[in-house]
């Protein structure tokens, strides 16, 4: 459905895309990683046309992206771009006119629109923080009236209470299960990802560093878990780790260790048996681990390889 090729976008002297390759199947939902200014948005912009890259093309439903293949291409973006004097439904009815479709009712109630009568953003609480308590979303309609066959979702649910989040998730499901869509999620939720992708793509400084299916991630790591310590002696725990076939880890403050077996927690504890240990916790291979071994590389290693 969506095929990117060696695409590279600079300004002035900053790269923001560096021969970024990218292929998404149809149906399926592709999350999107990185780092603020690794290249994600850059691409979502490249990827409508709003955005022309220095090299490289992108394939939309097997055409050259460009005007025929606009009409395929659905996007909410992050940013609140409503018109703020229409109500809701009038934002909607708007771009139905503007996009030449039928106010889709039934994806409309869907996405759980609510609140016609109300302009963007009128839900304030006391301190006058505009809320966001429920997926219904006038903007998730309006990327989604004229059934696009790739819907582009940037950071759907931040900001939504958990209820809000889990409408979302399950309106994920149902547009690729039952609407047959494609659907690009860039977020920096990794449980959001961990539950709803087909595959993940990490992307940093405008390259693709991993790629892949979880279950195919978490092998790039060679542990059966990941034990975290905490101790005012680490550096005797970390040579008590690599004496016992661990391999220590930095994540942020964190002291971790793979450990290329599952052992109960006595048995850990008999490993670091002699060395002060504050708490020690057991942990399965996860996206957050994937991911910072990815984007950043522990000290004098080279970090997961794809």
């Amino acid at each position: 459905m969506l095929t990117i090729q060696n695409l590279s976008k600079t300004y002035g002297s900053y790269t923001a895309l560096n021969g970024l390759n990218l292929q998404i199947q149809p149906g399926e939902v592709y999350g999107l990683l990185g780092p603020n200014g690794a290249g994600k948005t850059t691409t979502i912009n490249v990827i409508c046309g709003l955005l022309r890259a220095d090299q490289g093309i992108v394939w939309i439903n097997d055409h050259p992206a460009g005007a025929a293949t606009k009409p395929w291409v659905g996007v909410m973006p992050q940013a609140n771009l409503l018109y703020r004097s229409l109500s809701c439904e009038e934002n909607v009815a708007f771009f139905c006119q503007a996009l030449r479709a039928t106010p889709a009712a039934a994806i409309a109630a869907g996405a759980g629109l609510s609140g016609g009568g109300q302009p963007p953003g009128a839900g304030k609480n006391p301190g006058g923080k505009a809320e966001r308590r429920h997926a219904a979303s006038p903007e998730s309609a309006i990327a989604m009236v004229h059934h696009p066959k790739l819907l582009i979702l940037d950071e759907p649910t931040t900001g939504l209470d958990l209820e809000a989040r889990h409408d979302v998730w399950e309106l994920i499901r149902h547009l690729t299960r039952q609407e047959g869509m494609t659907i690009l999620l860039t977020t920096h939720l990794l449980d959001e990802v961990e539950r709803l992708c087909h595959r993940i793509g990490i992307i940093k400084q405008g390259q693709l560093l991993v790629e892949g299916t979880l279950a195919g991630l978490r092998r790039c790591i060679p542990a059966e878990e990941i034990v975290t310590v905490e101790t005012a002696v680490p550096e005797a725990a970390i040579e008590r780790g690599r004496a016992c076939g661990f391999t220590p880890r930095r994540y942020g403050s964190d002291l971790a260790f793979w450990v290329p077996e599952q052992l109960d927690l006595k048995a850990l504890l008999d490993r670091f048996d002699g060395i002060p240990i504050d708490s020690i916790a057991r942990h399965p291979v996860g996206l957050e681990h994937i991911y910072l071994e990815a984007t950043q590389p522990q000290k004098g290693e080279s970090g997961v390889e794809g």
